[in-house]
């Protein structure tokens, strides 16, 4: 037998597999040497005998062995893969490259270039892809070619040359060589099966997969309380759920386009309503496939996080654990930026009601798909730093003109490299990298309702509030409004003193805290603000 993974062992997936346990859905696959297909761990077909599976940890692996995608699980629809998430950030980000089409489509610039993003050479990039996958970056983006097209066909009633421009194929030729090659079969055979689902104002609905649990209502609330109006939305068409504008730009070029999910519980999966601005090439379907992903936190491994993060909390009995809370990512990373800095020192619902001011006076407004909808501004809208329909301080708004032109400059740039500008400091980028580039190792320590919650959890009620530094700032998750860390009179050399051990206190316990949650310090903190 062959396991090509080290993060599950052989028992676990045995056990998983005869179960159909939902919670390893994506996390492996298993290739059944009798019949040479792969299927998904909660295959309805019956489970073939032990002796006659290898275990693969990614579906890329299994194609790679040469077995064909099972007809009836249809792996191209399960939960991306968790294995190096949180982890590996290298490969994650290349993986996210490629998924966004850097290595497919008439703007693909090839495995030279991809590195080069990434700051590695191409040899390594390399070593990474086939030490964590069995195959190569070309081989992986290809594989993710073919099993985009394979969604589509099945999911969609896209016309099939319009299904090979979606998949990132230039020639129509090309895609039914491949598609028969790897799958035995042809995409129109394949289309004679298919559930397909499209209305009549061009909009797909596609079926986007997660591991249980998922706690649905919870990432609701969380939109809810932070939603624009217009941008953001949560009922179409009499049904319920989260729907959003989005602007998104890839290799390819950047368009418009909004969507709306429907939790299906029952099929561990939620309804994706889409639609593109009229003119967008379909090859940037997956761009916006995948960031729907991302932003419902779709692919999240809960058993692993929880696994890590549930001893931290067992020292306070009260502590109100949430199963399956997912990390709810804003559009973009610049978005992300954007609310960070409104939402220094104002509670919440201030900072969402000056967001909506920005987008009401500077985002655009389109119909795309009969839907009249609101788009966050694009940075070229900010460059002035008047901002006269913001009621905040000048050196908030001049923050925010700096931060657009920095973004219109070094748009690929790490948000640490937003420090270089003024009114933006170390809370603004964790809380940007957390929600705009959904990194899974978050803890946001100097939130004080963060804090508050991490000495009680603790059992540190003794210690000091007195806060400094970063502490200072009010963040835009804090219930409080107004300043803090305000004093009337004169302190004394002992309070000071004290002040200073406090902090110093609390730093030690959270880097504590911080290695103990990682690699999901982002859950963590999110489950501290969903207990509070």
């Amino acid at each position: 037998m062959m396991t090509i993974f080290t993060e599950l062992s052989t028992d676990t997936c045995r056990r998983a597999r005869l179960s159909r346990d939902p919670r390893f859905d994506g996390c492996f696959f298993i290739g059944v040497k009798t019949t040479g297909i792969y299927c998904r761990p909660i295959c309805p077909a019956v489970a073939p005998k032990e002796e006659n599976v290898d275990y693969f940890f990614s579906a890329a692996a299994a194609a790679n062995q040469g077995l064909r995608p099972c007809l009836r699980c249809r792996p191209e629809s399960a939960p991306g893969s968790c294995a190096w998430k949180g982890t590996r950030t290298t490969l994650e980000r290349a993986v996210t490259l490629i998924e966004q089409g850097a290595l497919s489509g008439e703007s693909a610039k090839g495995v030279e270039h991809l590195a080069q993003r990434l700051g590695i050479s191409s040899r390594y990039l390399r070593k990474l892809f086939v030490e964590a996958l069995g195959l190569s970056p070309k081989q992986y983006a290809a594989f993710q070619q073919l099993m985009f097209a394979k969604q589509l066909l099945h999911q969609t009633r896209l016309p099939i040359t319009q299904v090979a421009l979606a998949a990132g194929y230039t020639s129509i030729r090309r895609f039914n060589e491949v598609f028969q090659s790897q799958l035995q079969l042809t995409p129109s055979a394949l289309r004679r099966s298919a559930d397909t689902q499209m209305d009549d104002s061009n909009r797909l609905q596609l079926f986007l997969s997660y591991r249980p649990p998922y706690a649905w209502q919870a990432l609701l609330d969380f939109y809810r309380l932070r939603a624009v109006t217009g941008m953001e939305w949560f009922e179409l068409d009499g049904r319920q759920g989260y729907g959003r504008s989005l602007i998104l730009n890839s290799d390819k070029g950047g368009f418009k386009a909004w969507f709306f999910a429907e939790l299906q519980a029952s099929q561990n999966r939620v309804a994706v309503t889409l639609a593109l601005e009229e003119g967008a090439e379909l090859s940037l379907l997956p761009v916006l496939v995948n960031r729907i992903r991302r932003i419902l936190d779709l692919d999240a491994d809960m058993q692993q996080v929880e696994q890590v993060l549930q001893p931290i909390t067992l020292a306070d009995s009260t502590f109100g654990w949430e199963p399956g809370l997912r990390l709810p990512a804003a559009g973009s990373l610049f978005e992300a930026g954007v609310r960070a800095v409104l939402g220094q020192q104002v509670s919440v619902t201030q900072a969402t009601k000056l967001l909506g001011q920005l987008v009401a006076a500077r985002g655009e407004r389109r119909v795309i798909a009969g839907c009249e909808i609101s788009f966050f501004p694009e940075p070229e809208s900010m460059l002035a730093a008047d901002f006269d329909e913001l009621k905040m301080p000048a050196s908030r708004k001049t923050a925010l003109a700096e931060l657009a032109r920095f973004q219109l400059e070094h748009g690929d740039a790490e948000p640490e490299a937003w420090l270089s500008l003024k009114g933006i400091g170390p809370w603004t980028i964790a809380y940007a990298r957390m929600r705009g580039l959904s990194d899974p190792d978050v803890l946001l320590g100097g939130d004080l309702i963060i804090r508050k919650r991490l000495l009680t959890l603790l059992g540190e009620t003794t210690i000091s509030t007195e806060v400094n530094g970063n502490l200072t700032q009010l963040n835009p998750d804090s219930a409080k409004q107004g300043a803090v860390g305000q004093h009337k009179g004169k302190k004394s050399m002992d309070n000071k003193s004290g002040a200073k051990k406090s902090a110093a206190h609390y730093q030690a316990l959270l880097q504590g805290v911080t290695e103990a949650a990682s690699p999901w310090g982002s859950y963590l903190t999110l489950q501290l603000w969903q207990s509070a």
